[in-house]
């Protein structure tokens, strides 16, 4: 299946990278009402705050895949509808733990979520594995799959305690490179605005929640992701400033530390990750496997006749992390 999307190609009705991103995300196939019935569980977080789990059964003795959603996403975004109905029809148990605040309530502590919050993912499939009995394997997306190899990372060797296997779909693995991508030109109007109309208003509620978290002025002014960043999720987890943020928080330069087998799937017309930074053989390590098609967008990799569908990817992402 590896190859399927190594050689992906987007249906000819779906040109070009904005396309193959916004279609699938509101329009391909599933649709919301194909999403299954997810069992939500609350966790108490390490620093008092909760984090809610949406869970699907599957047998005994099944893996257990975890899937991390990517920025502003929950477990109804479409690409978790199909990993859903993909490890359904595997038997597979399937969990999605949502982010800080994303869950549809927000959450309690001075804190949000971010591409670097490892520590975060890390505490996530320990408690998965602790209740497993069964090989656990992990996904993430976008966001989610550059905090995930960030954990993978950072876990080295003794990631292989945890998880099996661990793939990252359409993740923006050198941040400062993604960042000044989406906030330029016709993806700043397309797709900054369209995060900071729900980004911005969690964040005042974050600052009523705690007064002088942050500076208010400074993140409404914002109109760009850098600008936000800068202003709201650099100081509320420990970063100096936004360059710092980006430059820890990103996944690329630390790829050859990983020590469990890990997919790393980037469309080359991903609107919001340039090609040319996308990271090259040599510099990752054996346990690896770049994927870097042509087509695709930002998780998109829609197939099949108009309208489209976003099995696919799901299908064979979950394909290989059961292979391995």
């Amino acid at each position: 299946m590896c190859e399927a999307l190594r050689d992906y190609q987007a249906p000819w009705w779906l040109p070009g990278g904005h396309l193959q991103t916004i279609w699938p995300a509101l329009f391909a196939k599933p649709r919301p009402n194909e999403a299954l019935r997810l069992a939500r569980e609350r966790w108490r977080a390490p620093d008092g705050d909760f984090i809610d789990i949406d869970h699907l059964a599957g047998a005994d003795g099944a893996p257990w895949l975890v899937l991390f959603h990517g920025l502003e996403g929950s477990s109804s975004s479409r690409y978790a509808i199909a990993f859903a109905r993909a490890a359904q029809a595997r038997g597979w148990r399937f969990s999605i733990p949502h982010f800080r605040g994303c869950s549809g309530e927000p959450n309690l502590a001075p804190r949000s979520y971010h591409s670097g919050d490892f520590e975060e993912i890390g505490w996530m499939l320990d408690r998965i594995r602790e209740r497993a009995g069964a090989p656990v394997i992990a996904a993430g997306v976008s966001l989610g799959g550059n905090a995930l190899l960030r954990w993978t990372e950072e876990a080295g060797a003794g990631a292989a305690q945890t998880v099996r296997a661990v793939a990252s779909i359409s993740a923006p693995l050198d941040l400062l490179a993604a960042g000044a991508a989406i906030d330029a030109g016709l993806n700043r109007q397309i797709y900054v605005r369209n995060f900071l109309r729900t980004m911005k208003p969690r964040a005042l509620a974050k600052l009523a929640q705690h007064p002088g978290l942050f500076d208010r002025d400074r993140m409404l002014a914002a109109t760009t992701l850098r600008a936000f960043d800068d202003a709201f999720t650099a100081p509320l987890h420990g970063f100096a400033d936004v360059d710092d943020y980006w430059t820890r928080a990103s996944a690329k330069p630390h790829l050859h530390r990983i020590r469990v087998p890990a997919l790393v799937l980037n469309a080359r017309n991903d609107p919001f990750v340039p090609g040319a930074s996308l990271p090259a053989p040599h510099q990752v390590g054996d346990y690896v496997t770049l994927l870097q098609p042509n087509d695709g967008g930002h998780v998109g990799f829609a197939t099949g006749p108009f309208p489209g569908a976003v099995h696919a990817m799901p299908e064979a992402v979950c394909a290989w992390l059961g292979g391995v």
